[in-house]
């Protein structure tokens, strides 16, 4: 049965349809480009994405709440006061976007430094990984970018979609206090491809790399945290040397962002001690102009000694902004009431004209465009109680367990001990009891010391190897533990195999011994292949990726 209708409800009913038809449905459907993203911030919403602020403890406490509904700022860093365990950081990570969502348009970059290795802010439920030389040691690229992938997925399982790392400087300095072992090398045609495989891996996992510290930390002996570390390359020897893996991770993996680092060069600056981080000469003459990055670049923590013993919060953003830099990383030590301080004083200087606004949308451009590459404008809140099924730690060991196999490497064998004999003796700290099990073969005879070996250790170790062909010995971090170096010295060098188990740089510590193995890290993991390397089940893969001073005999 048809129903009648009053004639003004038709009238109504049509124009209802024709309304939304020819302008809402549409407007709504259609995702603003990032042009029109920036046009519709105001200057308060464009200065804050160009911040990295931090909070304090594990959930949003009412001055952080406060500071992200007002201002929104376009990044927030984790740091250890901020995470626990997968799922509770699911819980902040949603509560933080959550926040932003509800007050402005933009979800926020979540930031870590996840190396791997020596500097890893996850690890309750996160794996544990070895240092980046053991990757480089591989030559594998393959590998490089399947770590990068996996960092990537653990660290996108609990919301986290930026990553400060990974570290493109290179081990040119053995006294260096700020990088050793956080590099994946010293010959940067040996690291450049294997960093730039990881940026690979890491963005197309979505998560954003940063490659750092430009130019070049890794010659440096001064702690930029203490004091401005001063480093006198001219712009020649940069390129030459230590330039190069920020290069190739610009031209073969497209680097999302680059961290600039608290050093002069005076090269580039000769009238003012101004670190590179604060220097347009490098920020934006090098890296922007003579190099031609267009992605984000950023600067390292500005609460950094090197900075904050000079420039007052306010002044250092200020400087670090006109010097060229998109973001700045504001500082871990910093309260909410200090962010939004250097955030209105930045404000207040594209007002008085100090800064042409016109840089701060370049900048923020940068920043949106960045954000939608890695989905990060999409964002959707996770379930907290899965966390810890998308981290899949399991399927990431077995690279683990390939980076050894590929990367365990024979440093040297000058009177080619290797494979041992089957008239053997090894000697290991007790602290490592399943060497005793995976090091065994018939004739192989097995001695436990203590890490730091007491006078009876050493007395009985030099007997005992008096009636062998060849002696093995694992080294554990030799400086903190120099015992070791002294049992060294009263074995017979031209016999003796030393494996070092934690850090390649036990040889600085030791006499000169005729073969020396390298492990990386000292994991369970890394026996098998070892003993296999050392029983000759099994090849040595590895290429040496760091430097000994002194050279090898």
């Amino acid at each position: 049965m048809s129903i009648k209708r009053p004639r003004w409800i038709v009238w109504v009913l049509l124009l209802l349809w024709l309304i939304p038809q020819h302008n809402g449905i549409q407007a709504q459907d259609t995702p603003l480009s990032i042009a029109e993203q920036v046009n519709n911030l105001t200057l308060e919403q464009k200065v804050a994405q160009m911040m990295i602020v931090s909070i304090f403890g594990p959930a949003v406490n009412e001055p952080a709440a406060a500071m992200i509904r007002t201002w929104q700022p376009g990044a927030i860093v984790l740091l250890p006061s901020n995470l626990e365990n997968p799922a509770q950081i699911t819980r902040l990570t949603n509560e933080i976007q959550t926040i932003t969502l509800e007050n402005g348009t933009i979800p926020a970059f979540i930031t870590v430094d996840q190396e791997g290795g020596i500097i890893a802010r996850l690890d309750e439920g996160f794996t544990d990984w070895p240092v980046p030389s053991l990757l480089t040691a591989t030559g594998n690229t393959d590998l490089a970018y399947a770590f990068g992938q996996a960092l990537a997925t653990e660290l996108r399982a609990v919301g986290i979609n930026m990553n400060l790392a990974p570290v493109a400087d290179l081990q040119s300095e053995i006294d260096n206090p700020v990088i050793g072992r956080r590099a994946f090398g010293d010959d940067p045609v040996q690291v450049s491809p294997i960093v730039a495989s990881v940026i690979a891996g890491m963005q197309d996992t979505n998560v954003l790399a940063t490659a750092k510290h430009f130019p070049g930390h890794g010659a440096t002996t001064v702690d930029s945290h203490l004091e401005l570390p001063v480093l006198p390359f001219t712009a020649e020897e940069l390129f030459n040397r230590e330039l190069l893996p920020f290069t190739t991770a610009i031209e073969n993996a497209s680097v999302g962002a680059i961290m600039m680092s608290h050093i002069h060069f005076p090269t580039f600056d000769p009238d003012e001690a101004l670190p590179a981080s604060l220097s347009q000469n490098i920020v934006t003459g090098l890296l922007r102009n003579r190099i031609g990055y267009d992605g984000i670049i950023l600067t390292d923590a500005l609460d950094m000694d090197a900075i904050d013993t000079v420039y007052s919060p306010e002044e250092s953003v200020i400087r670090a902004i006109q010097a060229g830099n998109d973001m700045v990383l504001v500082g871990a030590h910093t309260i909410p009431s200090v962010h939004i301080s250097v955030m209105q004083a930045l404000v207040e200087a594209v007002r008085a004209g100090t800064i042409p606004e016109s840089q701060i949308d370049a900048s923020v451009t940068r920043i949106l465009q960045a954000k939608a590459e890695m989905n990060v404008l999409n964002w959707q809140p996770l379930d907290d109680a899965t966390a810890n099924e998308r981290i899949n730690t399991e399927a990431h060991s077995t690279l683990i367990q390939q980076m050894f196999t590929e990367g365990t490497t024979i440093a040297q064998d000058t009177n080619s001990l290797l494979p041992l004999s089957a008239n053997s003796l090894v000697i290991y700290p007790g602290t490592r009891p399943s060497l005793d099990d995976i090091c065994e073969r018939p004739g192989v005879t097995k001695l436990s010391v203590n890490l730091n070996p007491t006078p009876d250790d050493i007395q009985r170790a030099s007997i005992a190897a008096r009636s062998v062909d060849t002696v093995v010995y694992f080294t554990q971090n030799v400086t903190e533990n120099l015992q070791q170096a002294t049992l060294v010295e009263n074995l017979p060098l031209d016999r003796t195999v030393v494996v070092a188990l934690w850090s390649p740089f036990d040889y600085f510590d030791l006499p000169v011994m005729s073969t020396y193995v390298v492990v990386y890290s000292p994991f369970l993991v890394a026996h098998t292949p070892v003993c296999d390397i050392l029983h000759g089940d099994a090849p040595a893969l590895g290429t040496l990726s760091v430097d000994f001073s002194r050279p090898l005999p």
